[in-house]
């Protein structure tokens, strides 16, 4: 790996600022990145993780203040799609990325298989049979929902009992849609075009799979960097043995004084990248790219913040020692600056703010505000999230904020 940083301590500002930066959260939906397109944004700042949530309406929104029919417009264009990719996770991909992405994921509905032969008597050649069977009741145009394609396969989907079920697969039919997934050959397809709904329907798909995990790790410091090798591990999946591999061919840069890697196409607008000296707040999810690119949730606090006991927190555990935020999150430059939820029945943002409010950080939340309530209608973290599992931590916000 090259060098060519000067040998001095990067100031850690200058680091939160920079990943913000590259992530395109420099002056909110108004600035740079406004009229961009979610395949733009998706492209440069790095897949959205979707599940079932708001966050990735929230993060387009933050980065280039694209509305949520732009964005449902996008997805029904296939500009962008969710797909299982990296870990078998869902994300939002820009289409340049879908055979990357695929790649990506490939492994994930092989262990399930795999898991499923192991203790539910499931033989592979039943999935096969399954896979081809529902590869011929799709169509390209009108989706299937699971309830249809069951009905329609009839004897070819089997009950998996009571076993399947303690193991969350009561039957074959999830095991061949993921398979059939991730080999490109079909889709899922939210019912109501919503990225923040969890009823879908399959259609027949011929997409490629293809992508290096050489290419996968260079797409990624593009978004993340600089980045440690274990940063590059979370995201991607990958053993040890297969991140160096996929490093080697990659011409990087080693931070002074720690383990953080930089392409070296970026050490010189890195050396003179200036932190903004104005505040850049962004309302994002708990899940969003910022965070969720690295998984090292302290990176993004103060010190003093990492202490503080979160919103109906768990005992005994604080903000820093979470892997994740237990809520969706204020970022200004970088920095975790507080956390926030919203308040489907008073029709509000809800928030815990660690700094003073000035009037770009109330504009910031009232601009968000009125999207969710406007736009979205909520702003569930996942597809479990409710206002009723919601509340403990709306009435904590509230108490905190006295």
């Amino acid at each position: 790996m090259a060098s060519g940083l000067t040998n001095s301590a990067i100031p850690t500002a200058k680091l939160r600022a920079w990943w913000a930066h590259r992530q395109w959260l420099e002056g909110g939906p108004g600035g740079a990145h406004a009229g961009a397109s979610a395949a733009e944004v998706l492209a440069a700042a790095g897949w959205a993780r979707s599940v079932g949530g708001a966050a990735p309406y929230l993060g387009l929104f933050a980065r280039a203040g694209l509305h949520r029919e732009e964005v449902d417009a996008a997805v029904a264009a296939l500009e962008v799609h969710e797909l299982p990719s990296a870990r078998g996770c869902t994300y939002v991909l820009p289409a340049e990325d879908f055979a990357l992405g695929l790649a990506a994921g490939a492994g994930a509905p092989e262990g399930d298989i795999a898991s499923a032969v192991k203790h539910l008597g499931v033989t592979r050649d039943e999935i096969e049979k399954l896979c081809l069977t529902i590869g011929q009741l799709l169509s390209p145009d009108d989706p299937l929902e699971p309830a249809a394609i069951r009905e329609a396969a009839g004897g070819a989907v089997r009950p998996l009992g009571e076993a399947g079920r303690k193991r969350g697969t009561s039957t074959t039919l999830p095991l061949a849609l993921g398979l059939l997934q991730a080999r490109g050959q079909a889709r899922r397809v939210p019912v109501n075009g919503r990225l923040d709904q969890q009823r879908y329907g399959y259609v027949r798909w011929d997409q490629p799979v293809r992508g290096s995990a050489a290419e996968l790790a260079e797409r990624y410091l593009a978004w993340a960097a600089p980045a440690a090798v274990r940063h590059l591990r979370w995201f991607t999946g990958f053993t040890a043995a297969t991140a160096k591999a996929a490093l080697a061919p990659l011409d990087l840069v080693t931070l002074p004084g720690t383990d953080l890697l930089l392409p070296a196409g970026l050490v010189d607008e890195f050396e003179a990248f200036v932190p903004p000296e104005e505040p850049s707040y962004a309302l994002l999810a708990g899940i969003d790219g910022l965070h969720l690119l690295h998984r090292d949730l302290p990176r993004l606090l103060e010190p003093e913040d990492a202490g503080r006991t979160l919103p109906a927190g768990r005992a005994g555990r604080s903000f820093g020692t979470e892997a994740d935020p237990q809520t969706h999150i204020v970022a200004d430059r970088g920095r975790i600056v507080g956390v926030w939820e919203y308040d489907p029945e008073q029709r509000e943002i809800v928030h815990q703010l660690y700094v003073p409010v000035d009037a770009a950080l109330r504009e910031a939340i009232d601009r968000t505000e009125a999207f969710v309530r406007d736009e979205l209608g909520d702003a569930r973290g996942f597809s479990l999230d409710s206002p009723k599992s919601r509340a403990p931590k709306i009435a904590a916000l509230r108490a905190a904020a006295g």
